[in-house]
């Protein structure tokens, strides 16, 4: 899987239930959506005061400057942690590597203009297509347990059907969504689908996976998320080189998002993606994971510098 990731700002703030003392527990930093608020009879409340220099605090740090892509760079002493994210490419065939109806041939140069995303191989560019079902207004939501090998499969098809995807992170014993999920759905069980398109809201990863293909695609399920027992435990072998974690260089970017409990938005940017493009014309380069912080203003690459900072 492929994506660009964009944390997103900080439009308004809410109290969430939370053990933690830290300021930061009692906001969650999302985009305004069609969600119901949570209970006003949370034990953390922020005033708008506060709120305000809460938000004014988000800044870069002092003489940040974001540095220069370099494709394919392995970042010294993470070798080792690349190699094992890298373990899912293998037990899952690379699912999600490619958009749905994903094709390619190879042409002249000339047939692609200069400021078109295209791979050259051997004097050649490699021209991609896919087939994407309807595009929805608003991006789906999903409450995401990271090293849970159902959630993966979901993430999986996000990826084939070329779907954005807000993600709210829900590690195990965090304070920040768990009890979000307790009080829309009824119980604690991830993964958790909202689509603030329709109003459709369910658990269970094969269910919103039949939701997805049918509402966002041609219906047809890939082979390697119709797999039934087999379809688990590769998803589960795939996590093995991450210790419960499981994909390279974005892999390692959305690990820490799920350590700090951040909602992100991701732009998934699989083979055949058309915003592969969209970021080329953007950043003048295509790379991934790319990173955008409203916040703070920050655009980067490189997955060990978006760690860093």
């Amino acid at each position: 899987m492929a994506g660009v990731l964009n944390i997103p700002q900080s439009s308004f703030f809410r109290s969430i239930p939370s053990s933690r003392k830290a300021p930061r527990a009692s906001i969650s930093i999302i985009r305004a959506t069609s969600e119901t608020p949570l209970s006003s009879t949370s034990t953390s409340t922020t005033t708008n005061k506060e709120a305000e220099k809460l938000e004014a605090s988000f800044t870069a740090p002092p003489n940040f400057k974001p540095l220069e892509p370099k494709p394919f760079t392995v970042k010294e002493g993470k070798i080792l942690y690349i190699l094992g994210a890298s373990l899912a490419l293998f037990f899952r065939l690379g699912t999600g590597v490619f958009v749905s109806g994903y094709s390619v041939s190879f042409v002249s140069e000339n047939e692609i203009p200069p400021n078109q995303y295209a791979l050259e191989v051997a004097g050649y560019k490699v021209k991609e297509t896919s087939k994407v079902g309807p595009r929805r207004e608003k991006p789906i939501e999903i409450y995401d347990l990271e090293s849970c090998p159902f959630c993966r499969k979901v993430r999986e098809i996000v990826a084939v059907l070329d779907i954005d995807v807000l993600f709210y992170p829900c590690p195990k014993n965090g304070p920040t969504f768990r009890p979000k999920v307790v009080q829309m759905g009824g119980k604690q069980q991830f993964r958790y689908m909202v689509d603030p398109n329709t109003g459709t809201a369910m658990y269970e990863s094969d269910d919103i996976i039949k939701y997805l293909v049918g509402k966002y695609g041609d219906g047809n399920f890939p082979l390697m998320l119709s797999l039934g027992l087999l379809m688990t435990l590769t998803e589960g072998f795939a996590m093995i080189g991450r210790m419960g974690k499981g994909s390279p260089f974005c892999k390692i970017v959305r690990e820490t998002l799920v350590e700090l409990e951040l909602p992100h938005i991701q732009n998934s940017c699989a083979r055949g993606s058309s915003k592969r493009q969209l970021l080329y014309q953007k950043a003048g380069h295509f790379q991934v994971p790319y990173l955008e912080d409203p916040n703070t203003g920050v655009q980067m690459f490189e997955s060990a510098d978006i760690v860093e900072f």
